[in-house]
Formats: C-alpha cells, structure tokens, sequence
C-alpha cells in the first residue's frame, strides 16, 4: 500500500503567514502539520510516499528530504496548478501503478492517526474508504448524504443547501478502481476535478464505497482560527520539560516545555505551552495554548492562546491573544504621540484596531 499526499496548494486563508511560507509548513506545538501527517502514514505500516508539490515545492522539499527521517521514501510529484483532488490522483498514476493507496491531505490533522483505518481498510478491502466528521457549516466541505442503511448514496462538493452535516475528512484509501473514475469525470463548474465527483461516478457504477464517522478530533488548519484550535489541543497532549535555562523568579506551572538553550528570566509561564529553542522570554507572561518557536525574544510583554514563528520578537506590548504571529516580526508599542497609526502590512491582512 502508497500514500499520496497533498502538499501543493495557494493556502490563501492563512495569507499573509503563506505569502512566504507552505501552508502545510506552519507548525503546531513547534512542528509543522504536515510532519504529523507524515508521522501517521509511517506508523500505519506504509513506507512508500508521493508528495504532491507545487508553487512552494522547493520548501516542501527541504523540510522533508528524501522522507527518511520518517522511516519513509518519498516521491515528488508536480503539479502545475491546484487543479483538485481528482487531478492530484490523476497526474500520480505512474507513481501509485496498481497498489492501493491512502490519500491525504497535508494540511489536514487527525488526532490518533490514521492506523485504524488503514488495517479496517486492508481487511474489507472496499473499493473506497471515506471518512466522515459532524461539521456546524457543511457548506465549506465535501457533504456526504448516507441512505436508510447507512451506506454512502450521495456526495456533493461544498453545496450551497447540503443534505447532511457530514463532512468529508481529509482522508481517503482507495483500490486502483478510483483510476477510471478520475479519468471519467470533467471538471466542475470552479474549474476543478472533484474527487467527489470520482467517488459519485464509484457509487453509480455501484461500487463499494464504505464511510467511517469519527467522533475523535479532526481539523482542516486552513485557517488562523482552526490552526490556533490544533495548536490547543496539541498542547493538551504536551509532555513537560525543561532543556534550557529557568532563574528562580520564574514560575512555571502545568505542562510547559522548554527548549535546549532557551533562556527565561523573571517571568510566568502557564501551561500548556512551549517554548522553542535559543528563546528568550524576559518579564512578560506567556499564557495557556501558547508556541513560541525557536530564536525568538519576548520582553515585557503578554501573550496567550497565539502561535508565535521563528525570529520574532515582542517587546513592551501589554498583552496579546488568538494571534498567528509569522517569522521575523517585530511588534512594539506605539509611540503616544501623534494619536494615529502607523501599519506595515503584506497583501491580504486583517488588522483590529481600538477606536
């Protein structure tokens, strides 16, 4: 059994952290997502890998290798545009040849892995498995629509009216069967081939495609705020330690790591958080759900619930939150006269500010 795992992608929801960086490269707890999407697919037994790359495929490449830091060889595979799902499965045929194969999504987190359904995959062996998760808004995803029996009868891609609150999670096993369908299909109507339109032609031909709902924790990190979510939930699991260097006005309480070099003088750190290495935190408050990567420098300062990038830098700001903060920022605070503000931002920013 392959993996193939999509890497390619604008990520315009995360913009502007992705104007310089793969989204699937933002880390959680100090480490990219898509490394944990990685780390699952070698602990199911699977060891051969396509990526599927575009625009930022240099980056993919240098923080993934050759895959052996996984226990994974891994095969690059290009794609011109984000043409869909169905496409990524079409321009990998040479690759995946006639094995069957688990598709997943980079930017996707599953909590637990993906073990489970790997080995209830190889054992009923369907012609497609899918993955199904109760979402608030299915309007944003994939909807699946189950009949009286349970089985997979409709899917629809992001429906204006869907049918159902099952999402499709960004997880998919497939037999080589799913080889026609995607050569069947035509583009949808945003230009794109759907894998949910593969899965359709599957079931009108009725083959077997079978569904799993999973009530344990799934997030598309497409956005700041499921990001800042995973980050959460990640930290929740953190193991504590402390590699650097603590004075003894600190006060560290609950699960907090400390990276090897790191430096914290006189402040208060709340767990769950991590502090990456070569990180100095000087007087200031680091708060719960909080990653602080390596090299960067918080002074007088606090921070909570936020994700903080390599490089950057946070002196005399009384207090932050909910934020994604990207690498080599510098945030200081504004001088008290004259009463306007002064902005530099990159194409696509959100900024609040007091009246």
């Amino acid at each position: 059994m392959k993996a193939l795992v999509l890497s390619g992608g604008a990520g315009t929801r995360l913009r502007p952290i992705t104007h310089t960086s793969a989204k699937q490269l933002v880390p959680v707890a100090n480490k990219p997502v898509l490394f944990y999407g990685l780390e699952s697919i070698a602990a199911a037994g699977i060891t051969d890998v396509g990526i599927i790359v575009g625009d930022t495929a240099e980056e993919i490449r240098a923080a993934v290798g050759d895959g052996s830091r996984f226990g994974l060889t891994v095969t690059y595979i290009p794609q011109h545009a984000p043409l869909g799902l169905a496409h990524a499965v079409l321009i990998a045929r040479e690759f995946l040849g006639e094995d069957d194969f688990v598709m997943y999504l980079g930017d996707n987190f599953v909590v637990g892995g993906i073990t489970d359904l790997v080995d209830e995959f190889r054992a009923a062996r369907p012609d497609a498995q899918i993955l199904l998760t109760k979402v608030p808004d299915p309007r944003s995803f994939g909807v699946a629509e189950l009949d009286a029996d349970g089985r997979v009868a409709r899917l629809e891609e992001k429906p204006a009216h869907p049918k159902s609150d099952l999402a499709l999670v960004g997880v998919y096993l497939f037999t080589p069967a799913v080889h026609e369908a995607v050569r069947a299909i035509t583009p949808s109507a945003r230009g794109e081939l759907e894998i949910t339109h593969a899965l359709q032609w599957l079931i009108d031909r009725r083959l077997k495609v079978s569904s799993t709902v999973i009530s344990g924790y799934w997030k598309d990190t497409g956005n700041v705020e499921d990001m800042l979510e995973v980050n959460r939930s990640v930290l929740e699991l953190l193991t504590p330690g402390h590699e650097g260097s603590v004075d003894d006005a600190t006060e560290i309480i609950g699960r907090v790591r400390i990276g090897r070099g790191a430096t914290v003088r006189g402040s208060r750190i709340v767990g769950p958080a991590i502090i990456g290495p070569r990180t100095v935190v000087e007087n200031s408050y680091i708060g719960p759900s909080t990653s602080i990567a390596e090299n960067c420098r918080v002074t007088d300062s606090e921070i909570e619930y936020s994700i903080v990038l390599s490089g950057s830098s946070l002196h005399g700001v009384g207090r932050i939150e909910a934020s994604l903060i990207g690498r080599d920022v510098e945030i200081t605070p504004a001088p008290p006269t004259p009463a306007a503000h002064r902005l530099v931002l990159g194409d696509h920013s959100k900024v609040q500010i007091s009246a």
